[in-house]
């Protein structure tokens, strides 16, 4: 039994994946007069993760607060980053008890490139603390809170294969994509998303994704039909300043890849491989040029 004048201190931790993601399609449908725009994708997890180790200790006698850390020293360790910011908002929102908090991310998903890196440290965030603290939220609830971190963040906190309209909040499942191998490469340097809606804004969209056809290739398992239905509208803007896009996606498909296609606002491109040998062919090949080239699949 502990003496008196001791404070039992109690620490629960919790160890979360916050998946990469990709977009099948990504269409830009307007602009609301709030400034958000409005957008359809489809969007699809990878194995491809970062890990987040949220641990919540009780009886300190010099409470902490919030304390990230992360394997990147570049990355900023406070509000600045969304990690930390979605447990400010979950601490806020619930009412749960803060004592100490600590992030530790181990970063593997690029940053700045298109594939919800922070948004998905963020959902992480919220489940850890969610399961932690047993305030009992719905997964309604949490892509709600989610929503006011970003807008992938709800998509983040349900992963699969979804389409996402609105600002991309609203979410539907859709039957599971057809397993393949993914090999992802992002060139040295990062995108602006703000830039990239502002080009956008500036220039007419002709040539849109066919949303529906890929919805009907994901429900007939048509792994072909997919690859053909590969779109996004950004990469038409992103990959005219950025010639590395299209070097890269050359390279993807002199190499067997059934697909290739940028993802979000860029600049990593991907390329489907429904053969795993022809995927790490592609890989090793790019990697001799690109640091950041990964192997991995869909999930």
């Amino acid at each position: 039994m502990l003496s008196d004048n001791k404070t039992e201190i109690t620490p629960t931790e919790i160890t979360l994946h916050g998946r990469a993601k990709i977009n099948l399609t990504l269409d830009v449908t307007g602009r609301r007069d709030d400034g958000y725009h409005t957008v359809k994708m489809v969007m699809q997890s990878v194995a491809l993760h970062d890990d987040i180790r949220v641990v919540v200790t009780r009886g300190e006698k010099k409470p902490r607060g919030i304390v990230l850390s992360c394997n990147l020293p570049y990355l900023p360790r406070d509000e600045r980053n969304l990690a930390y910011r979605a447990a400010e908002l979950f601490y806020q929102k619930t009412g749960a008890l803060l004592e100490t908090c600590e992030i530790y991310i181990e970063k593997r998903i690029p940053v700045a490139a298109g594939l919800a890196g922070g948004s998905t440290d963020a959902a992480a965030v919220l489940r850890a603390l969610n399961a932690l603290h047993e305030t009992g939220l719905t997964d309604d609830e949490l892509c709600e809170m989610g929503l006011k971190l970003g807008a992938d963040v709800p998509y983040c906190l349900r992963g699969g294969t979804m389409l996402a309209e609105g600002i991309g909040e609203e979410l539907t499942a859709l039957p599971p994509m057809p397993h393949c191998w993914v090999v992802l490469c992002k060139p040295p340097f990062g995108v602006s998303t703000k830039e990239v809606y502002d080009e956008i804004d500036a220039v007419e969209l002709k040539d849109r994704p066919d949303t529906a056809g890929m919805i009907r290739a994901l429900e007939n398992s048509d792994f072909s039909g997919v690859c053909k239905r590969l779109s996004n509208v950004m990469e038409r803007v992103t990959a005219t300043k950025r010639r590395q896009i299209g070097e890269i996606k050359a390279c993807l498909e002199e190499n067997g890849a059934d697909g290739t296609l940028m993802s979000g606002s860029g600049p990593t491109v991907y390329g489907l491989f429904s053969d795993e040998g022809r995927a790490r062919t592609a890989s090793k090949m790019l990697s001799r040029r690109f640091v950041d080239t990964f192997l991995t699949e869909t999930v």
